[in-house]
């Protein structure tokens, strides 16, 4: 199966570099920089439309990535080309893993992460299927490497997600087990998900499974917001809470200047 225009080469040493991701937008911070956060958009966007969302929420000490998903066959669309952070036929936890996929954008944002300053702490989130990778970036993170055995390198201190679903359920717990660095990391990672429960897309119990699986699998600092009648969208409201729990998490009460 080819993504895009470049095929998958030898296996996992070179998978991440053959998805051709495109463009990134950055919203620089309007205060002292002390936070930076990858925002992945859904299937089918770009991240220039988050970016401009991002651009006008009253957080001046955070700078925001935004990158682009490859543009590849999707089987949720008939194998007709998107823009997707992986492969999907099903937008829940009950499809097929494409682990190779969801590892390259994975390795994607991890490496946006890499070059930022070692005094700034790092984040990651998005919606819908950037909410899936995003927590599959946390799993990694949490783990200590991604679904192909390689080292992940960044360490993540808060990760949000928007009416997304977790990848990689089924066998999460397991994969935790027996490593007391992993419930270490796994334990000390704040997680905020928030879903509406009139979501028609990634149904409302997809987020509540989630946030189950999350808590059982020894991510013990994991909220669940709900919203009631919110479709497969954002509202102010779901935008004020991920504000408040980025000020919290990331220590920036009365650093606006």
């Amino acid at each position: 199966m080819s993504y895009g225009s470049s095929s998958i080469a030898s296996g996992a040493k070179t998978a991440a570099r053959a998805f051709d991701f495109g463009r990134t937008h950055v919203v620089r911070p309007k205060g002292r920089h002390l936070a930076t956060v990858v925002w992945l958009h859904g299937l089918g966007d770009n991240g220039a439309s988050w970016s401009q969302l991002l651009e006008t929420l009253p957080l001046p000490n955070i700078k925001w990535i935004c990158p682009t998903a490859p543009t590849r066959p999707v089987a949720v669309f008939g194998g007709f080309p998107s823009t997707a952070w992986f492969d999907v036929g099903d937008l829940s936890e009950d499809g097929p893993d494409d682990v190779e996929g969801m590892d390259a954008s994975a390795a994607h944002v991890a490496n946006l992460l890499s070059t930022e300053p070692a005094d700034i702490k790092l984040g990651v989130g998005g919606f819908s299927m950037g909410a899936a990778t995003a927590l599959y970036s946390a799993t990694c993170c949490a783990h200590g490497k991604y679904g192909n055995g390689k080292p992940y390198p960044v360490n993540l201190s808060v990760v949000v997600g928007l009416s997304g679903w977790l990848p990689c359920a089924r066998s999460l717990k397991r994969k935790l087990e027996g490593s007391q660095d992993a419930a270490r990391r796994a334990s000390s990672l704040p997680i905020l998900l928030c879903h509406g429960n009139g979501d028609e897309v990634v149904l409302y119990k997809h987020g509540e499974k989630s946030a189950q699986v999350l808590k059982s699998s020894g991510f013990e600092n994991v909220a669940l917001k709900t919203y009631n009648g919110l479709g497969h969208y954002t509202v102010p409201g779901e935008m004020n809470d991920v504000c408040k729990f980025l000020t919290t998490v990331l220590g920036l009460d009365g650093s606006h200047s």
